[in-house]
């Protein structure tokens, strides 16, 4: 396997319901014309150890596949907001995290195996921002996804498990822009846009921290309609 190569994501993500539409991004100071939209359907597994100390430490690892980045990708976090992000390739589907991208993590899952924890199937519209000599600025992500945990019955422990073995937990929808070769304040400008057409600050840092914020709500008013129960 080739060595991981890495790269910094400074991006911005907003919430959107269903019937959001988005705006025109041409009305951005510095950007000439949006092209696309252009259409992915990506699936990808997040990995941690049993007691989530990835998650704890801001990192996510995953295996995605679909898209044009499909591959391992590790997220570290950086300065400011932005986000080192390290890529491995894909092997045939049944490999264990790359030996690589296991080792700059070593420190934080101590010892503890890396085992598949969720799963994000996104149907992905990509649009560009392009200042007027064609060149990217930025790109746009409409993001609906839909998030799923482990069946616990499924009995797998690394590598990703098969098709049966999830079980859907939310869905939902986002935008992401993410900064190319435009400069930082592009991104407040587009946000505006963004916000006055209807969207919101994203209320988690990553679609993983969301669904396991969700997942860990839902399960919280489980065991307390549960306790309900069992007091009348």
């Amino acid at each position: 396997m080739s060595a991981p190569d890495s790269s910094l994501e400074i991006e911005r993500k907003y919430a959107v319901e269903a019937e959001f539409v988005l705006p025109d991004l041409s009305a951005v100071p510095g950007v000439a014309a949006v092209t696309g939209p252009d259409i992915y359907h990506l699936t990808a597994v997040y990995l941690d150890t049993p007691g989530l100390d990835l998650a704890a430490a801001r990192i996510t690892l995953r295996r995605r596949t679909g898209g044009t980045d499909a591959g391992w990708h590790l997220k570290l976090p950086g300065e400011s907001g932005a986000r080192r992000e390290v890529h491995a390739p894909l092997g045939p589907g049944t490999e264990g995290v790359p030996a690589e991208l296991a080792g700059l993590v070593s420190e934080q899952a101590v010892g503890e195996p890396l085992r598949p924890i969720a799963r994000l199937q996104t149907t992905r519209t990509v649009r560009h921002l392009l200042d007027p000599a064609g060149q990217v600025l930025a790109e746009v992500a409409d993001d609906e996804v839909t998030g799923s945990l482990p069946d616990q019955g499924s009995g797998r422990t690394e590598g990703p498990p098969g098709p049966d073995a999830w079980q859907t937990a939310i869905a939902w929808r986002e935008v992401e822009i993410e900064l190319a070769g435009g400069p930082a304040g592009l991104l407040d400008a587009a946000g505006r846009v963004l916000l006055d057409a209807g969207a919101r600050p994203s209320p988690a840092a990553s679609k993983l921290s969301l669904l396991l914020s969700a997942a860990g709500s839902q399960g919280k008013r489980a065991s307390r309609q549960d306790q309900d129960r069992n007091d009348t």
